[in-house]
């Protein structure tokens, strides 16, 4: 079978659930094409797959529309984000590369990212079978998909119908997210048991003379959309400092785009690393401190790991309250300015962060909502029985 992916701006957390799904779901004698922005060549290219260049916006173009997105009232934010930035701008960058792959490599089946729709109006026009792969709550990406369709039928009349139509396959669990979508598959993913541990950055021991043990590990990242922010070193200095009086070793991952030089001296207990596979942080964390990204949050309930959300933007709101609705952690929400959605980054907040972290390596049971998640996985499908079943059922 011949599968064509397409991916669109946005960086690993775009990337990453699509490149998982795709591993799994190759079967020998299968070929893969990913088009995709220039940008992520590297990161596709790591996983072993064929990249074709797509394209995006100019950065010109790009930066001032996602600066915008953690500082603007939510459904201003999600009109800019889903109908501007990727219904109308980043589709009409990708759209002729797309459609030059299909027309030379004719495929068998599209797989998607949701926020890639230029895969989507390629399809369609082409009579391609196509799946999209979700990166967030299906609720959140329904919604999203009503948001960019007056941008979408701007491209293709009817293109909203079908793209609702179209089999969809979501990582989440149905006991965290119901689902819309008429034809919505799930699928999981595991943890990989030959992750390689993590090298001892840190020492072996606590600094405290009367209890010397291997401190626990806190993961802390922020995805790789922060780091294009005004604010990022501010967030990343912040979350250092609060973690700095945590008796725990902190491993703080920045993005390969951003200067970790910007951080200045990193308290003891503290390393940074522009990047790490997540299965290799998660293999040995008691915490994950992160925005609420889904990819991350899923991540960490595959592996039974305690989650403490910081969110900032986008659909990181909703996942902070997932979170919190189904005990699988803490929330943090971070102060805001007066007038502004742009965190504040106060001393308050470093308390409440440093205090959630606290309490979840005192207490894991804090989070025990996290057996119940993946008890209900137990029985969901592979991606590769799932793209079997949706090519010989739904097509």
């Amino acid at each position: 079978m011949r599968l064509l992916a397409t991916c669109s701006l946005g960086g690993s957390g775009h990337w990453l659930p699509l490149a998982g799904f795709l591993r799994a779901a190759r079967q020998p004698g299968d070929e893969v094409v990913v088009v995709a922005p220039p940008a992520l060549r590297d990161m596709v290219e790591h996983d072993g797959f064929r990249f074709r260049a797509g394209a995006e916006p100019p950065e010109e173009v790009i930066a001032p529309i996602r600066e915008r997105l953690p500082t603007e009232h939510p459904d201003v934010a999600a009109v800019l984000g889903n109908r501007v930035l990727f219904a109308e701008l980043a589709a009409t960058a990708m759209l002729p590369h797309v459609d030059a792959v299909c027309s030379e490599w004719n495929p068998d089946v599209l797989v998607r990212d949701p926020c890639e729709d230029a895969g989507a109006i390629v399809a369609a026009n082409r009579s391609i079978p196509s799946v999209q792969v979700g990166i967030s709550q299906a609720t959140v990406e329904w919604s999203s998909l009503g948001i960019a369709s007056p941008a979408l039928e701007q491209h293709r009349h009817g293109l909203t119908a079908e793209i609702a139509a179209a089999p969809y396959l979501s990582r989440f669990p149905a006991l965290l997210d119901p689902s819309a979508f008429p034809a919505t598959h799930r699928y999981r993913t595991r943890p990989s048991s030959v992750a390689a541990p993590l090298p001892d950055w840190w020492g072996e021991h606590s600094t405290t003379p009367t209890t010397p043990r291997r401190l626990p590990l806190v993961y802390l990242t922020f995805g790789t959309v922060l780091p294009y922010l005004s604010f990022a070193a501010d967030a990343y200095r912040f979350a250092l400092a609060a973690l700095s009086s945590v008796d725990a070793r902190v491993l703080l991952t920045v993005g390969r785009t951003f200067p970790v030089d910007q951080l200045g001296p990193l308290p003891p207990n503290a390393h940074v690393e522009p990047w790490i596979d997540q299965d290799r942080a998660l293999r040995d964390a008691a915490v994950v401190v992160c925005h609420g990204g889904s990819g991350t949050l899923l991540g960490a309930v595959e592996a039974a790991v305690p989650l403490v959300v910081m969110p900032f933007f986008s659909d990181q709101r909703s996942n902070g309250r997932l979170v919190d609705r189904h005990r699988l952690g803490t929330v943090v929400v971070p102060s805001v300015a007066p007038g502004d959605q742009r965190p504040t980054f106060g001393e308050a907040d470093a308390r409440r962060l440093a205090d959630a972290v606290e309490k979840l390596l005192a207490d894991p049971g804090r989070a025990d909502g996290l057996s119940t998640v993946n008890a209900s996985w137990t029985e969901t499908p592979t991606p590769a029985e799932i793209l079997t079943d949706v090519v010989t059922t739904d097509f």
